[in-house]
């Protein structure tokens, strides 16, 4: 029995507002929800929703973990670019190379996300979320295979992916250089054990691929912090 991925977590200086323009841009239903603030459902089979907490933290240098947007043809493409840019994105530079053809942007708070060319053939039979594009080593992909219990779609040069077996995003790595962790991360992914599962017993599995307990001032009770083999934070919830 394996974690499930049940959120990806975003840390905001206004949620509401970064919920409101991730919800424009995907199509998903936001809702107040009293355990896990405000969190946006999807609508698609992504398999895991988007939860926004509040923080006084800002933006420090590029996140590890970004979406891959797809598109299905240049027209869709621009598009998707259009409507992002009117719920208050903006076009940013990282070095991408002009005959690159994904367009790269930032949301309202900073944070990236691109939107790639209509014939990438790596994201061809995913949806909309093509993939949770990180930074991150080889061995944190096998990591994240072993806890989820997703296999392996990718593994060549150091770069690995992992894909549930019900579809939705690939999970991504692209190897060395790993950027230098400076603080806490942005995003990061809520998991709860297996259904009827032991939050302890999970945490405890976790620590024997890899994981290990960390503490990012996090106060309260139900869930348990803790860090992949490269230092990227995640929570383990109860299950509810």
């Amino acid at each position: 029995m394996t974690s499930q991925l049940v959120a990806l977590c975003f840390d905001a200086n206004d949620p509401l507002r970064l919920a409101r323009f991730w919800a424009g841009v995907l199509g998903w239903e936001m809702v107040d929800d009293p355990r896990d603030g405000i969190t946006l459902l999807p609508s698609d089979d992504t398999g895991f929703r988007m939860r926004f907490l509040p923080t006084q933290e800002k933006k420090n240098g590029p996140n590890q973990i970004h979406f891959d947007l797809t598109s299905t043809s240049l027209e869709d493409q621009q598009q998707t670019v259009a409507k992002a840019l009117e719920l208050g994105a903006s076009h940013i530079d990282i070095g991408q190379r002009p005959e690159e053809g994904h367009i790269v942007l930032a949301d309202p708070e900073g944070n990236e996300f691109c939107v790639i060319e209509p014939d990438n053939k790596f994201l061809a039979d995913c949806g909309f979320i093509g993939a949770l594009a990180c930074d991150g080593s080889q061995e944190v992909g096998y990591f994240w295979s072993e806890a989820l219990g997703w296999p392996l779609v990718w593994d060549q040069d150091q770069e690995t992916a992992i894909r549930s077996p019900h579809g939705g995003p690939k999970i991504t790595w692209g190897g060395p250089p790993v950027m230098t962790k400076t603080g806490k991360n942005r995003l990061h992914f809520d998991l709860a054990p297996p259904a009827h599962g032991d939050q302890q017993a999970e945490v405890d599995r976790l620590a024997s691929l890899g994981a290990t307990r960390t503490d990012i001032g996090q106060h309260g009770s139900g869930w348990v912090t803790m860090a992949d083999p490269d230092g990227n934070e995640f929570c383990v919830v109860t299950p509810r």
